[in-house]
């Protein structure tokens, strides 16, 4: 997801060598700003237009690093989508579509501008504001639990193969009535047991399909993960009372399933709305639980996808 070499904006009067772009919009934004729209808006000191942004990531001509912020999002949709397929795309937004140019990139980017020194952040006395940086992935907490439930959904096929429908038991996790208080004994879905799931992140720290995801019986509610029945309870909370924009995501998937993704204070959940769920926690660094379909995680999923933000 690159621009040509040739590619540039205007920022601050000086050229902007374009390196890459990414949407910011209610229903596709870069989530390890944040578990909601609002939230990875606040993370660039933007307001969360309803039309969200596109930002546009790149280097003046002395090699500092800056984020252009524009409004025109069906052009930078375009030019993402047409990288993505391996085209060529001149993204030059137009002077009149900058919202902001803000001085470094809330994303790592792993190339750089040929021609032009190193990238590094803008000097301060040419900008009016700290610098931005990506969050800290190098530790788990937030950000690269987020990061681990993007990496699931981008591979799915390759996190369900690991996974034998065997494994879960007949009663568990109950996705459609569910607490997190001692001695619950709902009947439902069948939710990873304690220690369930395994260390699955890699030297990048995002989620690694290649370490596996383990099952135990979970049994009955008492038994089941405790933290993933409070996701199930939260998750179920949310098709009564919405939670902020963009904290539920839904995308395409092969046939007539949709992909969803939901965040919560200290949870991700990444699930097919016809097969099972896998959620990641902050308190369990690099676990991922995955959690049997049953009789009540087909309705919360379908209940989940009828009030989810999707693509336009």
């Amino acid at each position: 997801m690159a621009g040509t070499d040739e590619d540039a904006v205007a920022a601050e009067d000086d050229a902007l060598y374009v390196l890459t772009a990414v949407l910011l919009t209610p229903a596709k934004f870069p989530s390890v700003l944040g578990d909601d729209y609002p939230e990875a808006c606040a993370a660039l000191g933007l307001p969360p237009l309803a039309d969200g942004y596109g930002l546009v990531l790149g280097q003046d001509g002395d090699g500092a690093r800056w984020t252009v912020v524009v409004d025109d999002v069906s052009l930078v949709a375009v030019a993402v989508a047409s990288w993505d397929c391996g085209m060529e795309y001149d993204l030059s937004p137009d002077e009149r579509t900058v919202v902001a140019a803000l001085p470094g990139w809330p994303l790592a980017v792993a190339v750089a501008a040929p021609g032009v020194p190193a990238p590094h952040d803008p000097d301060p006395e040419s900008a009016d504001q700290p610098a931005l940086s990506p969050p800290d992935t190098t530790v788990w907490g937030p950000a690269q639990r987020r990061l681990g439930a993007d990496e699931i959904a981008a591979q799915w096929a390759q996190w369900r193969e690991q996974i034998d429908d065997a494994d879960f038991p007949v009663t568990g996790v109950d996705a459609g009535s569910v607490d997190d208080s001692p001695g619950d004994d709902a009947e439902g879905d069948s939710g990873a047991g304690e220690g369930a799931g395994t260390d699955a992140t890699n030297e990048a720290g995002t989620a690694d399909a290649g370490a596996g995801a383990a099952t135990t019986n979970a049994g009955d509610g008492s038994s089941g993960h405790g933290g993933v029945r409070r996701v199930l309870a939260e998750a179920r909370a949310y098709v009564d009372t919405p939670p902020p924009l963009g904290r539920v995501r839904s995308s395409f998937a092969p046939g007539d399933a949709r992909t969803l993704r939901a965040d919560g204070p200290g949870w991700s959940l990444v699930a097919r709305t016809d097969d099972i769920a896998f959620i990641l926690l902050d308190d369990e660094p690099g676990e991922v639980l995955p959690v049997g379909r049953g009789p009540s995680l087909p309705g919360l999923l379908e209940a989940l996808d009828k009030m989810a933000v999707r693509p336009s």
